[in-house]
C-alpha cells in the first residue's frame, strides 16, 4: 500500500493486519481519484471509517487542504497516526478516535469530499449521508464517495444527493453521489 499520486505520492502506507479493516487497494484508490477528479484545489475531506487513513491521505496529497479521519478501532488508530506522521504534514490531519455517529455530532464546518466505507454498507451509508446533511456538514458542492462490496445496491437518491458515477473494480464497487 502506498500513496498513489500528489505531494506524498509513492510514500508507503501501513495497514492493519487481519480482517478488521479492508484497506482500499492502490488500484482502486487510483481509480477513485481518477473518477472524481485527479487533483483538487483545496477543501475539507471527511473520512468517516478511516481504517488505515489511506483515502484521506491520498485526498490531501492531491490538493485537499485538510482531512478529518474518524476511526473507533484502537489498533487502526495507531496505524492512522503512523501514516499521518509519514506525511510530515500532521497539521493538515485530525484523527477523531470514536464511532462515526459520535463524531458527526461533534463536527463543525462543512466538508467538500466525504469518504464512506463502513462495515455494514447499505444501511450505514444512507443513514450517514442523511445525518451529515441534516447536521449541515456538507458543502453545496460536496461529493460523497462510497466504497462497498460489488453486490451492495445503494439507493439512487439519498437526501439531496443522487448517483453521479458508479463503477465496479474487482470485488469493490465505488458509488459517487453529488447534489
Amino acid at each position: 500500500m502506498r500513496v498513489v499520486a500528489g505531494e506524498f505520492g509513492g510514500r508507503p502506507l501501513k495497514t492493519l493486519e487481519g480482517k478488521t479493516t479492508r484497506p482500499t487497494t492502490d488500484k482502486v484508490k487510483g481509480a477513485i481519484f481518477n473518477m472524481i477528479g485527479p487533483f483538487f484545489s483545496g477543501g475539507r475531506v471527511l473520512d468517516l471509517y478511516s481504517g488505515s487513513g489511506g483515502l484521506a491521505i491520498e485526498a490531501v496529497s492531491r490538493g485537499m487542504d485538510s482531512a478529518v479521519l474518524v476511526e473507533k478501532n484502537r489498533r487502526a488508530q495507531a496505524i492512522i497516526q503512523e501514516n499521518i506522521e509519514m506525511t510530515k504534514c500532521q497539521n493538515q490531519f485530525q484523527l477523531l478516535r470514536m464511532e462515526a455517529k459520535q463524531a458527526m455530532n461533534q463536527l463543525t464546518g462543512q466538508f467538500d469530499l466525504v469518504l464512506l466505507d463502513p462495515p455494514y454498507a447499505k444501511e450505514q451509508i444512507a443513514a450517514n449521508i442523511e445525518s451529515l446533511e441534516n447536521l449541515g456538514l456538507l458543502s453545496e458542492e460536496a461529493m460523497l464517495v462510497c466504497e462497498t462490496d460489488k453486490s451492495v445496491e445503494l439507493p439512487e437518491v439519498i437526501s439531496d444527493f443522487g448517483i453521479w458515477k458508479q463503477k465496479i473494480y474487482g470485488i469493490s464497487k465505488v458509488t459517487v453521489y453529488v447534489r
